[in-house]
C-alpha cells in the first residue's frame, strides 16, 4: 500500500495539518493539505499546503518569505491529522502567522473575551506587498 493511501482524507481530499516548531514545540499554525501538497512537502522538505480560499497549492512563504523547513512528519492514531515538525525561517524570531506574529494561536480566552497576548513582530503591510 502507498503511504499516501494510509491517510484518511476528507470528502474534499484534504487532511488537517498542524505545524509545530522544532525545539520550542510551539504550535505555529493549522492548515490543510491535499495529496499533491503532501507529496511536494516530502519532496522539497518545505511546507506546502492547500489553500481552500485560493483553490490551489500554497507554498508557505511564497509571498512573505517566511518559509517552513520540514524536519519530520507525523500522523495521529486515527490517520486523519498530520503534525509537521518545522523550522520557521525568514525572520528572527520566526513569523508563521499572516498577522505578523510568531504563531497563529495568539488569542487567549479570558473571562468570556478573546485577548491577543502575543506581539506583532512585523507589520503585515510590510510583509505582503
Amino acid at each position: 500500500m502507498n503511504w499516501l493511501d494510509e491517510i484518511k482524507w476528507d470528502k474534499q481530499g484534504l487532511v488537517p495539518v498542524i505545524a509545530q516548531e522544532v525545539g520550542s514545540n510551539h504550535v505555529l499554525m493549522f492548515a490543510w493539505m491535499n495529496r499533491e501538497a503532501l507529496q511536494k512537502t516530502v519532496e522539497l522538505k518545505r511546507a506546502v499546503y492547500y489553500s481552500r480560499s485560493r483553490g490551489r497549492l500554497w507554498f508557505k512563504g511564497e509571498e512573505s518569505g517566511h518559509v517552513q523547513t520540514v524536519h519530520e512528519i507525523r500522523m495521529d492514531c486515527d490517520n486523519d491529522v498530520l503534525l509537521l515538525q518545522v523550522t520557521q525561517t525568514g525572520h528572527d524570531p520566526g513569523i508563521a502567522c499572516h498577522t505578523g506574529r510568531h504563531s497563529c494561536f495568539y488569542n487567549v480566552l479570558e473571562n468570556g473575551n478573546w485577548r491577543a497576548v502575543d506581539p506583532v513582530l512585523k507589520d503585515p503591510e510590510s510583509i505582503y506587498k
